[in-house]
This record gives C-alpha cells, structure tokens and sequence, in this order.
C-alpha cells in the first residue's frame, strides 16, 4: 500500500467493533482505512460465547469471517501495521505506522481495546482467559458447578462472589492476603456457604492454562477449575491521550453518545471505551460508531456544498483528494 494516501475515515484496530465500523462504513459507500496489527486481547480464549449465530466459536473464526465480510465493501482497505502516532492537520489527521507509512482522515475511529495488566502470580498470565476468567456471562456456562474460585478482596470481592454464585455453589473468595471485608460482608457470604480464604498465593498450578491447584506461599494447596480475576488495564493505544482525548475515572476513553471523543472527529468505540467487555457490545458499539462517522460526513459535505465561497478561499470537502 502506498503512503501518504488519504482517507474519509481511518480505523485504528480491526478486531469485532474495528471491523463492525467498517462495514457500517463500507455500507455507507466511505473510503476507509482499517490499521491492525493482528494481535487481539483474547487471542489466548479458547471460545468465544454468547453472541448469537457464533455461540461457541473461537475468537479467530469469528474475526476471520467478519473481516471476509468487511473486505467485500470495495472502499474499505486493510492495513497489517501498528499505528505508532498521530497528529491533528488543518483538515483532520494524520496517521503514522510502525513500518513508515503515513496517512491522513477526515475522521478518526479507535477500536483498540485495552491492556490487561497481570498480577505478580505465577500461572495467572498463562490461565488468563482459558480457565483463569473476566466474565461470568462469557464463560460461566461452561464451568457451571464447578468448583470455582474468586480474586478479589473487598468491596469487589463480596460483589462478585454475589454473583457468581448464580453459576456454581463451589465458591471460594481467595483474598491473596489479610481480608478487607467487613462484618456483615463476611457473614453474608458464610450464610451462604462461600468461603474466604485469606492465605497469601504463590503460584497457580495449571497444565497448558487450565488450572487444577492454588498453591499458596504456606506450602498448602486449593483445588479449583475456574478462578475469576478483575486485573488493572491500561488502554493498548497512547495515540488517543496523544491527540488530546480524555479518560474517564476508571481509564475508559470518554464518549458522548454518539461515540465521540473530546477532540472533534475522533471517535472510539469497543473495549477502550466501555466496561461492557463482550463480543456483542464491541460489535454494537462498533456499528454505531461508523453510522455516526459517516452522519458527520454527510453533514459536512452537506454544509461545504451550500456555503457561500469567499473570493480566493478554498475547501475540501472530507475524503477529497488534492
């Protein structure tokens, strides 16, 4: 592909909501450009669940079959690059990639998902998303009944021991160290029949990523099948922040309800803006957010084209080229 190219918008990140704003724009006849480095944050889950007509599939299928789809929309480009940087222009923005390339947009899409942040717990890294899990409702189904534990200590902790209770009454709140729950917390949860173990973790104990024993710092062992576990992030781009976009308390990138940015014309969509965390909501919010992109293009071209032209001033109308 040719540098310096323009574009009518370009997508930062080709996973389910990058994907899903480029048909919505592919549909809208748009010039697009989608940048992803094929590195998703689930790449390690072995199956994708609750989203219907792919119930079950990996998460590769899933994307492999909708970039197919995207890719029969002739104005949608595909770019296997890493953005590395970007700048706002006179006439919107200018992408920089990792190998050297360099393009500009009208308008800018991020659909980077975020970066799971670790703990300092050896086995968690490789478990994370097989049998070490974020969502009930992505993975509880397949380890109901299961005996289950629970990271967490607090306020997190207790609320969601609550809920995962739903799934399975093997359930053990692992605290990794002395308990912050309060009284009445804890004898909530004994009321019904959770237990609170307070012993600090070494190491989880796990064959190709699914767990079998929580080996604790004391020498003693839990069995378990499952373990959910909240981590930190922090989002996989920096280019948002770079631009001038905004973050919310919890590090989300902050949108207005048409999934636009603070900075005019950036707009983002997926994980890197919402709690949210599933296949369904990405491709929502994705689709929305290219139908969006493109209402803002259509009300642009539509004021360029009726506004009255002083002598010796010049415009370009979005996605024109020079």
């Amino acid at each position: 592909m040719k540098n310096n190219r323009h574009f009518e918008v370009i997508i930062i990140g080709g996973s389910y909501s990058g994907l899903a704003a480029g048909m919505a724009l592919g549909r809208a006849l748009r010039k697009v450009l989608i940048i992803d480095d094929a590195k998703p944050c689930n790449r390690q889950t072995p199956h994708s669940h609750n989203f219907l007509t792919r119930d079950g599939n990996t998460p590769g299928e899933i994307a492999a079959l909708a970039r197919q789809q995207v890719a029969l929309y002739g104005t949608v480009e595909f770019l296997n690059d890493r953005a590395s940087g970007g700048t706002k222009t006179e006439n919107g923005f200018e992408i920089q990639t990792a190998s050297g390339g360099t393009f500009t947009s009208g308008k800018l899409i991020f659909a980077t998902g975020i970066k799971d942040i670790m703990p300092d717990i050896e086995g968690h890294a490789e478990c994370w998303g097989i049998s070490v899990l974020h969502c009930p409702y992505c993975h509880g189904y397949e380890v109901k009944n299961e005996t289950t534990g629970i990271l967490g200590n607090g306020e997190y902790g207790f609320e969601f021991s609550k809920l995962i209770s739903n799934w399975t009454k093997e359930l053990t709140l692992f605290t990794n160290g002395k308990s912050n729950l309060n009284a009445e917390q804890t004898a909530k949860l004994e009321k019904h029949g959770i237990k609170i173990v307070e012993k600090e973790i070494g190491r989880f104990e796990h064959t190709n990523g699914h767990i079998q024993n929580i080996l604790f710092k004391d020498g003693t062992k839990s069995p378990v099948k499952a373990v959910y576990s909240r981590v930190p992030f922090i989002q996989h781009c920096p280019i948002p922040e770079m631009l001038g976009c905004e973050l919310t308390e919890d590090g989300y990138l902050k949108t207005d309800p048409f999934h636009e940015t603070a900075v005019k014309g950036v707009y983002a969509c997926g994980d890197n803006a919402t709690f949210m965390r599933t296949v369904a909501n990405a491709v929502s919010t994705g689709t929305t957010t290219g139908m969006m992109a493109n209402k803002a293009l259509i009300e642009e071209a539509f004021f360029n084209r009726h506004k009255k032209i002083r002598p010796g001033s010049s415009y370009m109308n979005p996605g024109e080229q020079i």
